[in-house]
């Protein structure tokens, strides 16, 4: 501030010299600005010469200071181009519209559409589901899916539309415990991811699918193994109605993972059960079996172990005689799973190698089919439920799923969007700005569980009824009716067909009758009981 007593000496000598007040007036403004510009510039300046001075980076040393904005709008690019660069229908993975749909509906906010549709009718990506002239109003109002075959004890009816595998560490408590609380509230499971089964799962007493991978996390002993009492102890909270294998996912399949030490904390390592600060490495196989035959007695020792629970297995489909080496180790030992989870190739994940996400893995409409006909060929699937999960979002998307022979469909991403995601992208780096896949507190703040569990209740909610709406208007029953015939397809601008005459479809036990008749006859010949590898 200006001294009052130096301001009142400085006006009267002005006035005394005859200086006009306006040029005293400017001195003192030039005087404060340029003590500011120095503390302005002088940063700048330090900035500038260290960069002209390192050797790291070329373009910081070739341009110092300026070279800066690069990293700068590389750090704002994703925003920009959400906000700003993108037309509704362009972003990826999921467009500006997709997203749009799962706010408006976890917030309870409007969801029509004006104008007609913005996609491309004549598009090859183009699909739609055959409607009847006659719609079904009298349809039930909910359906629920019984999952357990005729060696599970204790079969659970589960809601259609679920949350997929997710796990504590790459989702935050906040997030886990909004989740659960809004499967509580809505009546659905929550998958809980490879990651173990934490307090914050149990928190609020939602239903719970232990998803168990090749880390074991919950049920390990100090070596990595597999340990059957802890997996007892947890198996039997009433909380967890079924156990998951998981072989494989979509996002990142047959990759394993390694945790560093130092994001293991307290809370995670307790979760998984694992050394505080130390590398927590999820393999890429199992450990307790290697065949077939090994996977399914496996199966078999988790149902026992767990009081009669349904247990299944979550898979991406890769190579397509594995799949019917398992049917074939179903249909010689006797042994049934109870689910099987199609995981899509477009599925999500915190990080994966870009090689992994992008080139490898069946899509979900291929291996929804594969796994299905596979089922169906061996006469299997009255016994063994089938669910997709891989970028579901809308009730068509599950409609379409119910088509190609799910029994009902999981979704991970779209539950992200209830929760508040923007898709950032920053889900590997610890900095997401809507607290969801971050341990930072002070991130985590920002996501008030109450507040976000209501919305994924809602949304769950929303886009079932969204799916009742066209078994309606498709003159059905129920969504389980829903064939590869109403799925249609285009080949090109001039030409489409239901999705039944594009893929092949098998009947009940072709592949036990007749398989040298189907598309798979090369595929079942040189799948084994006994081995994952294709016989010669």
């Amino acid at each position: 501030m200006i001294n009052r007593a130096r301001w009142r000496w400085s006006a009267n000598t002005a006035t005394r010299f005859g200086l006009p007040a306006a040029l005293l007036a400017l001195s003192i403004v030039f005087a404060l600005w340029w003590r500011w510009g120095l503390i302005l510039t002088l940063p700048l300046l330090a900035i500038a010469l260290w960069d002209f001075f390192q050797r790291k980076h070329t373009l910081r040393r070739n341009y110092p200071l300026l070279a800066r904005v690069r990293w700068i709008m590389e750090d704002l690019r994703p925003f920009a181009r959400a906000y700003v660069v993108e037309g509704d229908l362009d972003g990826r993975p999921f467009n500006h519209d997709e997203r749009a749909l799962v706010y408006a509906r976890s917030k309870g906010e409007l969801d029509s559409h004006p104008f007609g549709t913005e996609l491309d009718v004549y598009s090859d990506e183009y699909q739609w589901l055959a409607h009847s002239i006659v719609p079904n109003e009298a349809a039930p109002t909910e359906w629920r899916v019984d999952v357990g075959g005729p060696q599970c004890a204790k079969p659970y009816s589960a809601a259609l539309l679920n949350i997929s595998a997710m796990s504590f560490g790459s989702l935050s408590a906040n997030a886990i415990m909004a989740l659960n609380k809004g499967a509580a509230a809505g009546g659905f499971y929550h998958d809980t991811g490879e990651g173990g089964l934490s307090r914050y799962h149990r928190t609020h007493g939602g239903d719970l699918v232990w998803e168990i991978g090749s880390g074991y996390f919950g049920c390990r002993d100090d070596d990595g193994r597999f340990d059957q009492a802890r997996f007892a102890d947890t198996a039997q909270i009433d909380q967890v109605k079924m156990v998951e294998i998981k072989l494989s996912q979509g996002a990142k399949p047959g990759h394993g993972g390694v945790l560093p030490g130092s994001k293991v904390s307290a809370e995670i390592a307790a979760a998984r059960g694992v050394p505080q600060g130390k590398d927590c490495i999820s393999p890429a196989a199992h450990s307790t079996f290697s065949t077939p035959v090994g996977l399914l007695e496996w199966a078999a020792k988790l149902r026992d172990l767990s009081g009669g629970k349904p247990v299944g297995i979550k898979l991406c489909v890769g190579r397509p005689h594995e799949v019917f080496a398992i049917m074939k180790a179903m249909r010689e030992t006797g042994i049934r799973l109870d689910y099987i989870v199609v995981d899509g190739g477009e599925g999500g994940t915190g990080a994966a190698p870009v090689e992994m996400s992008n080139r490898v893995g069946m899509p979900l409409r291929e291996g929804l089919i594969l796994v299905r006909n596979a089922l169906v060929g061996c006469g299997l699937k009255g016994d063994i439920r089938l669910a997709a999960a891989g970028k579901v979002h809308s009730g068509a998307g599950i409609a379409m799923n119910f088509g190609l022979g799910a029994d009902w469909c999981n979704a991970a991403r779209a539950f992200m969007f209830a929760l508040g995601c923007v898709q950032s992208m920053r889900c590997h780096e610890d900095t997401c700005p809507t607290g969801i896949t971050t341990q930072d507190a002070t991130r985590q703040r920002g996501l008030v569980v109450p507040d976000k569990a209501e919305r994924v209740a809602r949304f769950q909610r929303q886009t079932l009824h969204g799916l009742r709406e066209l078994v309606v208007a498709m003159g059905l029953e129920n969504p389980w009716q829903i064939t590869a015939a109403h799925i249609n397809e285009r080949l090109d601008s001039a030409r489409a067909a239901p999705i039944d005459e594009i893929y092949g479809f098998l009947k009940e036990g072709a592949l036990l009758d007749d398989p040298a008749s189907t598309q798979y006859a090369s595929v079942w010949d040189r799948a084994q009981a006994g081995s994952f590898a294709a016989a010669n």
